[in-house]
């Protein structure tokens, strides 16, 4: 076996016996103290192996998108291939949450205890609620929130609000509302790889997109529609530097500023939105008045909150002293701190572990000074930037467990790594475009590679057609699409589908 091939199984081999030490570490220390909280740790579900009515149609989207998804990404044009991944992205999400039946995976999801629906009639006089929402926060005081309200700034609760006063009414309509907008998220990273990196990278990554594992926890929870705002707010931003465009610049800092104000944690999708400013700083410099919408449009939801009465900061601080008197305060750091990377393996995937470790090898071949494609390393770099959000999620101790749901909107940016799974590999090979001519691979022996390498990855990527892209040097693939990768490829995406299917079919999650 090829040498990458090999260690891309050692790295998902490595991701399975993460996941196996943390059932086995938390099932000892469940069963020893019960101060997880979580009956089948790492994750917060229960043992229940069930069939229903969304079974066949999980099945069958998992069966068409290995059999026909690398083929179709390469082929269709790019406009049909966008909204094509959010389509079938829903109708996984959808079927997944319906192997759990209508009711119990979608309709009363956002209707339990805990949720957000509960507390829509104390939002009749929205100004006052905004206003006293800091005073309802700890546990004692009158009428606390439930445990998702106190842990959120007020958009996240008010989105429902809003939901209802139009006539969207009921568990039914919310949970469609955040499966139906999670599910643009697939679509928002692949705009972003296009921009940033470039459209081969972007068509390689869209069938992982679809069949995330991450399906299971984006259908039905409100983290999905989180995850979808601050995904779209980093799309638009790339696109913004990469196009100079200054509505859509105004449009991100609008979205960045929600995001804040639907959940505290999204505040570190900024580390993201550094690494495209850092990938798009060339087309900064050359109309750096797109700042001026970026920042206007980022104070805009910050000073209506502000204005009708709500502190963010003192709501953080009094966050922070909740957490700490609910099960947060109980459950061991020193387990969850590495247990939530087993949830997060379990999110994304081994084909995402695999894929991570092309990431690093990638940045170290950069790093080394070695030749190589430059949108290879713009890709890794917005994926190392997605990772090192998490990791700061995990090392805050504020998301001890129900990680697979709060870290959705850092894991989707995890998945486009599955894209250089689809590079061929040789010993001692670099990765390359399965389409670069034959001359490219030349090149870099007898010019000095660096000073275009160096303007390529500033520019976020080279001008490109709205077509479908085009082999033109290798003799067996003129005038055909890209290659996807074939049966390695299918074969990460079936173990893609297996995971979602088997976690979906085994364990009743809850949140």
């Amino acid at each position: 076996m090829p040498r990458g091939p090999s260690r891309d199984l050692y790295a998902a081999g490595a991701a399975v016996l993460l996941v196996t030490a943390a059932v086995l570490v938390g099932r000892h220390i469940q069963g020893a103290d019960r101060t997880l909280f979580a009956d089948w740790p790492p994750l917060l579900a229960s043992w229940e192996p069930h069939l229903g009515p969304g079974t066949p149609a999980a099945v069958l989207v998992a069966i068409t998108t290995v059999a026909y998804g690398p083929a179709l990404a390469a082929r269709l044009p790019w406009r049909a291939l966008v909204p094509l991944t959010w389509g079938t992205a829903t109708a996984w999400t959808f079927s997944l949450a319906l192997v759990d039946g209508w009711q119990r995976g979608i309709a009363g999801r956002l209707t339990t205890p805990h949720e957000y629906l509960q507390v829509i009639d104390r939002f009749h006089d929205i100004p006052a609620a905004l206003r006293g929402f800091t005073r309802h926060i700890l546990l004692g005081s009158p009428d606390h929130w439930p445990a998702h309200i106190a842990g959120h700034p007020p958009a996240a609760p008010l989105t429902f609000v809003l939901l209802d006063r139009i006539g969207l009414r009921g568990g039914g309509w919310a949970g469609v509302w955040c499966i139906t907008v999670g599910a643009t998220a697939c679509a928002a990273v692949l705009v972003t790889v296009r921009a940033l990196a470039d459209e081969e990278l972007a068509r390689r990554a869209a069938p992982f997109l679809v069949l995330a594992p991450a399906a299971v926890w984006m259908g039905t929870s409100a983290d999905a529609y989180f995850a979808a705002v601050a995904a779209w707010a980093v799309a638009l931003l790339a696109l913004a530097v990469t196009g100079r465009s200054l509505w859509r610049a105004g449009a991100s800092g609008l979205l960045f500023g929600l995001a804040c104000y639907l959940s505290y944690g999204l505040t570190l999708v900024a580390l993201i939105a550094a690494a495209v400013l850092v990938l798009g700083r060339h087309g900064i410099r050359e109309r750096p008045a797109l700042l001026v919408p970026l920042l206007a449009g980022l104070a805009v939801v910050p000073t209506a909150f502000t204005l009708a009465g709500f502190d963010w900061w003192e709501a953080y601080r009094l966050l922070v002293t909740r957490y700490h008197q609910g099960v947060g305060g109980i459950r061991p750091y020193g387990y969850w701190v590495w247990a939530n990377l087993a949830c997060t393996v379990l999110v994304t995937g081994l084909a995402t572990a695999a894929g991570l470790r092309r990431t690093g090898a990638v940045l170290v071949r950069h790093r080394r000074g070695a030749p190589g494609r430059a949108a290879e390393t713009r890709l890794a770099l917005l994926v190392s930037a997605a990772l090192l959000a998490l990791l700061v999620a995990d090392l805050s101790g504020m998301s001890k467990a129900e990680t697979e749901r709060i870290w959705l909107p850092f894991a989707l940016w995890l998945l486009p790594a599955c894209a250089f799974l689809a590079l061929p590999r040789g010993p001692g090979s670099s990765p390359k475009s399965s389409t670069s001519p034959p001359s490219s691979r030349l090149l870099p022996q007898v010019l000095d590679f660096s000073p275009k390498f160096s303007t390529s990855l500033e520019q976020g990527g080279p001008p490109r057609a709205g077509g479908t892209p085009t082999s033109r040097g290798d003799p067996h693939e003129q005038g055909g699409p890209p290659r996807t990768g074939g049966a390695p490829v299918r074969a990460w995406l079936t173990a893609q589908a297996l995971l979602a299917l088997l976690l979906n079919h085994l364990l009743l999650t809850r949140w």
